[in-house]
């Protein structure tokens, strides 16, 4: 595994789990795969409704809290600050922890500014150790560091050979942000995976073209979460710290035509305001 060293001097494993989309019956069944796989950083939410499910799966695992990162996000109905705080607390008792090692607001609309001082304060509080932002754009980044005083740590957002985000990135350099991204490997896009300069990589170094984005991902110093319920695939995905791409290697990576898969709205899409409730769940 390879880490990380946040701004806020934590560190995170580059490699995690993640159970999008999956139900609960999946991460009871999976996550403890992955953990034995020796995946340690696992990715939910609560909009996931399955945070119950990762913390039985966590002690059915029979690992060590300390030895795992933990990572759940917040939606915009709980970021008003009084909300927040209770949202926080809530999603622990659903994990069943004493802390979390990463909070992410995971989506840019609503009262993000104002519910901000209730994440540095779990912080302060000891209930979460680091901080961070999902799918915010450079304008809602900056509203947070206008009155942040403890800075995000981590910035989520669609990261892949096709939307590498060097852009944003740039923008960001003085801020050490760590950057996750989502559709590492293109959402199932079998035509980026297709293509010859994976194709050419993986014969050279005996991977698949996944893995060579893989290690293009750690690298350019992303942490990813690729999905899957095969613990083969598991395998797989881990097997990407016995080789190095050069750095021509990773220009011709980065000469790949940019188009996101997803464009995240300015305005929030009626989905986002639910209603939620998350105590509804296995």
């Amino acid at each position: 595994m390879q880490y990380l060293t946040m701004n806020d001097g934590n560190k995170i494993p580059q490699l995690g789990y993640g159970v999008f989309q999956m139900s609960s019956a999946d991460v009871e069944k999976h996550l403890p795969e992955a953990i034995a796989a020796g995946y340690t950083h696992i990715d939910t939410a609560n909009a996931y409704y399955n945070e119950v499910a990762v913390g039985k799966a966590i002690k059915v695992s029979g690992a060590k809290r300390e030895d795992l990162f933990v990572t759940s996000k917040l939606f915009p109905q709980d970021y008003p600050y009084q909300k927040c705080k209770a949202a926080i607390d809530a999603t622990l008792e659903r994990l069943d922890m004493d802390y979390l090692d990463l909070l992410l607001f995971h989506q840019p609309y609503g009262e993000y500014v104002d519910g901000w001082r209730a994440m540095e304060e779990a912080v302060r509080e000891g209930k979460v150790r680091s901080i961070g932002l999902s799918n915010f754009n450079e304008r809602k980044i900056r509203q947070i560091l206008d009155v942040a005083t403890i800075k995000p740590a981590v910035i989520q957002v669609e990261i892949n050979p096709r939307w590498n985000q060097h852009p944003l990135k740039a923008a960001f350099a003085d801020e050490r942000f760590v950057w996750e991204g989502w559709y590492p490997l293109g959402h199932g896009d079998k035509e980026l995976l297709a293509m010859p300069v994976f194709k050419e990589l993986g014969e050279k170094y005996g991977k698949t073209a996944a893995q060579i984005i893989l290690r293009w991902h750690m690298q350019e110093g992303n942490v990813v979460f690729p999905k899957t319920l095969n613990p083969q695939h598991m395998a797989d995905n881990a097997d990407i710290f016995d080789f190095e791409l050069t750095d021509d290697e990773m220009a011709a990576i980065n000469r790949i035509p940019q188009k996101p898969y997803y464009t995240v709205p300015d305005e929030a899409p009626a989905w986002v305001w639910g209603p939620n409730d998350y105590s509804q769940q296995a």
